[in-house]
């Protein structure tokens, strides 16, 4: 079982080694954060907070039943379109191929609708990042473009998400219910 907790100021630090633990690794599929990144992490964590709790964005980290950070999943309000957010998630080496990509997005799904009263997310991946594609296709994302990702060939995903209640009444606000976060279960 995994568990999605809302970005905190406490996370940072086991959040800065998870990073520099998975560098290399993500490095693999996705363009590397850059020596930058890790130098201005504490700059970085505290405008991330503070741009949540303006409600622009909802970031999550993904731990274990003992607390281990496996990984993140993020929302990032949509400028162009209100009610949609795109979709990015971080899963470390050691966790990966356990299914807990895909639970891990799905209850960031099923919280984007309830408690962030989102209408659409949208996600994308490097065409060559099978496992990313297929943790989206699990959770009902759809292919809908190519694109150029940072230079190489891409898949743009959106997926419609359920009305709020589940029968099409109205949803909350991007911002209220922002301390919500869930858990759900990996090996799916």
């Amino acid at each position: 079982m995994v568990e999605l907790e809302r970005l905190r100021e406490d996370h940072a630090a086991a959040l800065l080694v998870f990073e520099r633990e998975n560098r290399e690794y993500f490095a693999r599929s996705v363009p590397d954060r850059g020596d930058a990144y890790f130098a201005g992490f504490p700059a970085r964590h505290a405008a991330l907070l503070a741009e949540q709790k303006a409600g622009l964005i909802h970031f999550h980290v993904v731990v274990d039943a003992s607390g281990t950070l496996l990984g993140r999943v993020n929302l990032i309000a949509d400028a162009e379109a209100a009610g949609r957010a795109e979709l990015g998630y971080r899963i470390g080496e050691r966790a990966a191929g356990r299914g807990v990509a895909t639970a891990a997005v799905a209850e960031v799904c099923r919280l984007a609708a309830s408690a962030y009263g989102l209408t659409a997310l949208t996600a994308v991946t490097t065409r060559d990042n099978l496992a990313s594609a297929t943790v989206l296709e699990r959770n009902g994302f759809a292919a809908v473009a190519d694109i150029e990702l940072v230079g190489r060939p891409g898949i743009r995903y959106e997926r419609p998400l359920p009305p709020a209640d589940g029968e099409g009444g109205l949803r909350a606000p991007w911002g209220e219910g922002a301390e919500t976060a869930g858990s759900a279960t990996a090996g799916a």
